[in-house]
């Protein structure tokens, strides 16, 4: 099929990062909290982990799995917000105000949106189920200019299960054809998939990234 007349060719810049907590339920479907802006956007790439491993037998590779299990890679910001390190790494805050980081922090799962700039129309991305490590401590001394320091945070995203599809989903991405009310609430509430009413397909037995 050839390039749709408002399709982007190219894709650059990256702004807009945000987060919101979420609240995964025992079959993977997934409700979320308020969105968060996550100012100091650098650099995100999430490489599929899983995908393009081949299963040999009878002497060939005899399954070729093409889908990624999950994504992980990193998410570099000017900083890490103190809001993500409390809602997202567990930190602490004492009657002090210090930041505590604790070494022992419940599991907790997150929605990263983001959009990226385009030659022709932004496009707007959110990873569903996702979780992050807590950044390095340190920084650096200043050589002559006060080059700023960025911290990163490990960013594995797992997916979620949808029941109007039957299938799980790691993320969604704007296309020239989304609707406008999606496009423009898209930092406001997590956009979730919809489906046309049909009887939903048999869910799998094992989530993505489960091992059998």
């Amino acid at each position: 099929m050839a390039l749709g007349t408002n399709e982007n060719k190219v894709k650059f810049g990256l702004k807009r990062v945000a987060f919101a907590i979420a609240t995964i339920a025992d079959d993977g479907s997934a409700t979320y909290g308020d969105v968060i802006t996550f100012p100091g956007a650098r650099t995100l790439s999430l490489e599929p982990q899983g995908a393009g491993e081949p299963w040999y037998a009878d002497d060939g590779v005899y399954y070729y799995n093409s889908a990624p299990t999950s994504r992980q890679g990193d998410l570099e910001m000017a900083r890490i917000i103190d809001a993500f390190k409390k809602q997202v790494l567990g930190y602490i805050q004492d009657d002090k105000g210090l930041l505590l980081e604790d070494m022992n922090p419940e599991e907790v799962h997150f929605a990263l949106l983001f959009e990226t700039m385009n030659d022709k129309k932004r496009r707007r991305y959110v990873m569903y189920n996702c979780m992050a490590t807590a950044p390095t401590v340190g920084s650096a001394t200043n050589e002559g200019s006060k080059e700023p320091q960025t911290e990163s945070s490990t960013i594995n995203s797992m997916g979620i299960w949808v029941e109007s599809f039957g299938k799980w989903f790691d993320h969604a991405e704007t296309t020239p054809e989304t609707d406008a009310t999606s496009f423009a609430n898209w930092f406001t509430t997590v956009q979730l998939p919809t489906a046309p009413t049909q009887t939903p397909a048999q869910k799998p037995a094992q989530t993505p990234g489960q091992g059998g």
